[in-house]
């Protein structure tokens, strides 16, 4: 088998066609960018979710001397109100561990978990509610302390933060279903772009496959050729969008994380695979259309 004349076969292909295959280019790019942003968004929500998930608990927090909360009426939690919470929460079966946090701990924890810094800047210790921390056996089985602890003398308000992190994690997953969406409907004008660009390169090149046919050439010699120019268009799209995703990391999710825990951070090892996915699935879908429109369209 002859390289260069196959090489030469897939220069004139692709320089026939160029309108063609810049098109095939950028749909691949395009296409394997949203599909490499579901994958970073998936790693994301399941790396927030092993994060966050292990440190659920329930906040009750205490009224405070002139708290707007209408249930303290401007008062702040007594001593003994505090004491009878405590026992009340540690007898729960429920219930693993039960944390008080005053103002300091509260508002040293804010600044450990906070990477806002015009947060931190107008925070202090004084605007931190004093609250329980409580750690449930089973996170998923918060109701009875939701329902004991409510509406207590004093007590402001009752939060399970899993519940605060459901409606964050429900957005971030629809943001990756509407990428992989916004993927496939661009994958599939792909295979439409390769399927169309490989019927007219074979029709431009319907003399030379005809003279190899009848001089013996194989089946594969004569498909190569088309093959490697959706394989070369492929691998090109691939890389732009390997691209895009490196600025996506860099401009979008970097931004992002100045929010989120040191533990639950998108890592680059995370945006390299992303790229190896997007690249040999960007590759593959290419050269299978290519082939399959061959067999198809071409009579060899």
């Amino acid at each position: 088998m002859r390289i260069n004349f196959i090489l030469s076969e897939v220069w004139i292909g692709l320089r026939r066609n160029l309108t063609m295959t810049v098109a095939v280019i950028v749909t691949v790019a395009v296409g394997m960018a949203m599909l490499g942003v579901g994958f970073l968004i998936t790693t994301q929500v399941n790396s927030m979710k092993d994060y966050w998930f292990d440190k659920v608990e329930v906040s009750v927090f205490l009224c405070s001397k002139n708290s707007a909360d209408p249930d303290c009426k401007g008062k702040g939690a007594t001593t003994a109100e505090m004491e009878t919470l405590k026992t009340k929460l540690e007898s729960m079966p429920e219930v693993e561990g039960v944390i008080f946090e005053n103002k300091a701990a509260a508002y040293k924890n804010f600044q450990e978990s906070s990477a806002s810094k015009t947060l931190l800047e107008v925070t202090t210790a004084e605007d931190m509610p004093e609250s329980f921390r409580v750690k449930l056996k089973n996170p998923d089985i918060s109701t009875p302390v939701l329902q004991a602890m409510t509406g207590q003398p004093g007590v402001s308000s009752v939060v399970n933060q899993r519940d605060l992190l459901g409606g964050f994690f429900g957005l971030l997953d629809a943001l990756r279903s509407a990428s992989y969406v916004l993927a496939g409907v661009v994958v599939i004008a792909s295979i439409l772009l390769i399927a169309n660009t490989v019927r007219l390169s074979a029709f431009n090149r319907r003399r030379e496959t005809g003279i190899m046919r009848l001089v013996g050439a194989s089946n594969l010699y004569i498909q190569l050729p088309f093959v490697m120019e959706g394989m070369i268009a492929g691998l090109i799209g691939s890389v732009g969008a390997a691209i895009m995703l490196i600025l996506a990391k860099v401009f979008v999710f970097e931004e992002f994380q100045t929010f989120l825990a040191p533990g639950s951070q998108l890592q680059w090892d995370s945006v390299a695979w992303a790229i190896v996915w997007t690249l040999v699935i960007g590759v593959a879908i290419c050269v299978v259309a290519s082939f399959v429109t061959l067999r198809r369209y071409l009579r060899v």
